[in-house]
């Protein structure tokens, strides 16, 4: 019985409900975008300080959904929403949106992706060479796709056993010093965590298999993205499920020192989304300005009505220093 209350919220929350009214009942391929400010003052304390935010709209019947973000320049976003479509758009500190480009990701047989086979949750964008890698629940897959976005290059399976449907990789991050980590929603009902894999190589090439651990949230709900911290750890979005509000966003920061084989690793909180502006986050990047560092996060509205497609900026100050070598005491 404890997992089905849960399970029903889950259901209502994050996704399509038969019966209620969806976005886009006519198909518009239109290429525009707009991005109209939030309400809400900017904060001055705290290690996660809100600066501002937006709520994105567009005519485009695929534009929405957004489950993985990646800040690729100067006011330069790619949203991927895991209905297998990604958008790149050119925001300027006005809050004016141009370059607006909505697209279909490339498929395996290059027919049109059904949602099962394109169910993107997570990504990271090499700043070099701009190659994507694109974690997709369901098919239980790591992708990396050229810099366009028009062509696979590698893919490769997640490791046996298959991680379930619908609660399989949702948050993806490359560290500093190459390795990948991988975080599963809700895989494995097990006493010490969710399952979570590190790999020393391209998830999506041929290579050493990962290695296990597992992620104890403390409370703090699922996992919904991650993102590399300048410092080399990385940033965990949570989310959580309610009735008022029906999501809590809270954020922390985990150390992948503390990442070996079968351990369970923990976070610190840092902050969590303001209660008015909450929505069902599930995109993460970290950009770095001119020695400052900012967090953005995107909502994915599941192309429902009463949700709302959110673009909202923090500023990340006096983060809790990082464990000396020395140190035995878990990050709580």
């Amino acid at each position: 019985m404890r997992r089905l209350l849960p399970a029903a919220l889950i259901f209502l929350a994050v996704g399509p409900v038969p019966g209620t009214v969806m976005r886009f009942p006519e198909t518009d391929l239109t290429q525009e975008a707009s991005a109209h400010p939030l309400a809400f003052p900017p904060a001055s304390r705290g290690a996660m300080r809100f600066v501002r935010g937006w709520r994105l709209v567009s005519p485009h019947s695929r534009f929405g959904g957004f489950s993985a973000l990646a800040h690729i320049g100067q006011g330069q976003f790619l949203l991927v929403g895991d209905n297998g479509y990604s958008t790149r758009l050119s925001l300027d500190s006005r809050g004016a949106v141009s370059s607006v480009r909505i697209r279909a990701l490339p498929t395996v047989d290059g027919r049109p992706a059904r949602k099962s086979m394109a169910d993107t949750e997570a990504m990271f964008v090499d700043a070099a060479s701009g190659k994507v890698w694109l974690a997709l629940e369901g098919v239980n897959q790591i992708w990396r796709l050229d810099a366009d976005l028009s062509k696979i290059e590698a893919r490769r399976k997640l490791p046996e056993p298959r991680w379930p449907t619908n609660r399989g990789p949702e948050a993806m991050a490359r560290l500093a010093d190459g390795r990948t980590v991988v975080f599963s929603e809700d895989a494995d009902d097990d006493p010490r965590g969710r399952e979570a894999l590190i790999y020393t190589g391209d998830p999506a090439a041929p290579g050493p298999a990962p290695v296990r651990f597992f992620y104890d949230s403390g409370g703090r709900g699922l996992i919904s993205d991650a993102a590399a911290l300048p410092d080399g750890r990385i940033l965990l979005v949570h989310r959580r499920l309610g009735f008022d509000p029906v999501f809590t966003t809270i954020i922390a920061i985990v150390d992948p020192a503390d990442i070996k084989k079968d351990a369970v690793v923990r976070s610190r909180t840092i902050g969590r989304v303001p209660r008015p502006l909450a929505e069902n986050y599930e995109g993460a990047a970290i950009s770095v300005e001119k020695g400052r560092t900012w967090l953005w996060l995107v909502a994915d509205n599941n192309f429902n009505v009463w949700q709302r497609s959110l673009l909202l900026q923090f500023e990340l100050v006096d983060l809790p220093p990082k464990k000396t070598p020395d140190s035995k005491k878990a990050a709580r």
